[in-house]
């Protein structure tokens, strides 16, 4: 029997603005340690015996991002399925179960669902609740894991749960129902249940829902087919019709576009009698907002979370967060203050969790900063937009060693390029040159050009647009080795 992890890496992660972003999300930043937070999930899972290459769910914006970030930690083999279209996570989830068995994998395979946005710092319990739901997912449950709640939050969702005497049967429970977020006093009322469980020797009623799951591919599809058929019969249908690109699965987007949108809690959790719930307390977090952040940061003498280049006088229990420039702070408390290259966020911590609504008002202002940062990421490498003006932008480009832009053209605007470090390999037209450091060339509208690093060092460009229209969206790809030719800015 293998266990095969499923890593939801979808979603957008606004209330983390102004890092994340739709176009480089929460899930993909360094956001506690030094890895990602996609990087942190696979790797917090090595303590695990039997275990297989993991599936990835994720946006195919994001596909090149994915794979760079497996491979920064020496994950191969890994199956990357893309959605062409958000649709909550039942149909991402169902998508797995079916691809899993496509695969060949055995009925007796055991997935084991995650989120990439989660932080969990006791390790050794995640381990021991994971080994009382393998048990169980074994016997044809969907195990569900209830973290234990130290406060009444009203930004997750709570399972309720059969509380019972007896110790061996303590380490899983049936659950009664689901509840969705509930305001503060429900919350409290939650808790007070607990704590009246304590004190009579029982089991615990309530706890947070982790969105966690283990369980069969198998009792996943049977349990989809009894309560979620529409939703099976449409990614199914998306599956079997997936096209294979590279190392990734393109669902087919038009089957798939038509799948109702739902979360796997209403779509299958809240309907099954099959559910079982495996209590765990080991330092779970849903990493939703600065708030969240803040509270498994390592503090300060001042219980501060500090991280960059920042200086501080007479400053308590904030967050600040500076990844671009100096941040000094005098006199102020219970803040969350973030500074990027294009954007300071500065807010109440009690407040954090509304950084979304900052979000839809850029979005209906039409801003950029709404869904891109300045830097961006490209399967070749990246750059970064140092000015943009009137009919001209400056961009930084870094191409990785052995990376090659896609043979493209613009119908709206020239571009001029002057090499900075490294050494480039430009085609233009039919003409080939190589181009070291301080040198430079022009590529006229309409001509056919391509950039290419053929070193092992990182090559780094200066490039100079100029014209009538700037977009992303002005190119025209011919030959591209990242599978984009009929792509439009991916």
């Amino acid at each position: 029997m293998k266990i095969i992890p499923v890593i939801l890496s979808g979603g957008s992660g606004n209330r983390l603005w102004p890092l994340s972003r739709a176009q480089f999300p929460k899930q993909y930043l360094s956001l506690v340690g030094k890895n990602s937070m996609l990087q942190e999930t696979i790797l917090r899972l090595d303590g695990i015996e039997n275990l297989s290459q993991p599936i990835i769910v994720c946006n195919e914006d994001h596909r090149f991002i994915v794979a760079e970030q497996l491979k920064q930690i020496d994950v191969v083999d890994a199956t990357i399925i893309l959605e062409p279209i958000a649709r909550n996570t039942a149909p991402a989830i169902i998508a797995s179960a079916i691809q899993s068995l496509q695969m060949k994998n055995s009925v007796d395979d055991i997935l084991l669902i995650l989120s990439a946005d989660h932080f969990i710092q006791d390790t050794k319990a995640f381990y021991q609740s994971m080994s009382v739901a393998l048990i169980h997912a074994g016997k044809g449950k969907i195990v569900t894991f209830g973290i234990v709640p130290t406060h009444a939050n009203t930004g997750y969702g709570y399972i309720q749960a059969e509380t019972t005497s007896d110790e061996y049967n303590s380490a899983v429970l049936n659950v009664k129902c689901f509840k969705e977020k509930p305001d503060k006093k429900l919350a409290e009322f939650y808790l007070l249940e607990n704590d009246k469980s304590r004190d009579n020797n029982l089991t615990l009623n309530w706890y947070w829902n982790s969105g966690m799951f283990v369980c069969q591919a198998k009792t996943l599809i049977d349990e989809s087919s009894i309560h979620s058929s529409e939703i099976l019969s449409k990614v199914r249908s998306s599956v079997e019709n997936a096209i294979y690109d590279l190392d990734f699965i393109r669902l087919e987007k038009k089957t798939f576009a038509s799948s109702p949108s739902m979360s796997i809690d209403y779509a299958l959790m809240e309907k099954s009698k099959n559910v079982v719930v495996v209590p765990m307390d080991a330092k779970w977090i849903d990493v939703g907002s600065w708030s969240n952040l803040y509270e498994v940061g390592k503090k300060d003498s001042s219980n501060n979370f500090i991280k960059g280049d920042v200086v501080s006088l007479e400053t308590t229990n904030s967050y600040i967060n500076a990844s671009h420039h100096l941040v000094a702070t005098i006199g102020i408390d219970n803040l969350i203050v973030v500074s990027t290259s294009d954007a300071i966020l500065i807010a109440s911590r009690d407040k954090s969790h509304e950084v979304k609504n900052i979000v839809e008002k850029l979005q209906l202002r039409n801003r950029d900063e709404a869904h891109s940062n300045r830097k961006v990421y490209r399967p070749w490498g990246w750059y970064d937009s140092i000015e943009i003006g009137k009919l001209f932008q400056v961009k930084r480009l870094h191409v990785n060693p052995s990376a090659k832009l896609s043979l493209q053209m613009h119908k709206k605007r020239a571009e001029h390029w002057v090499v900075v470090n490294g050494i480039a390999t430009v085609t233009i037209g039919e003409e080939v040159s190589i181009l070291k450091e301080g040198e430079s060339t022009y590529i006229d509208i309409g001509v056919v050009h391509s950039l290419e690093n053929r070193t092992n060092k990182m090559l780094e460009i200066i490039e100079v647009q100029n014209g009538v229209y700037l977009g992303e969206d002005d190119i025209i790809r011919f030959e591209d080795v990242y599978g984009r030719v009929v792509e439009n800015n991916k």
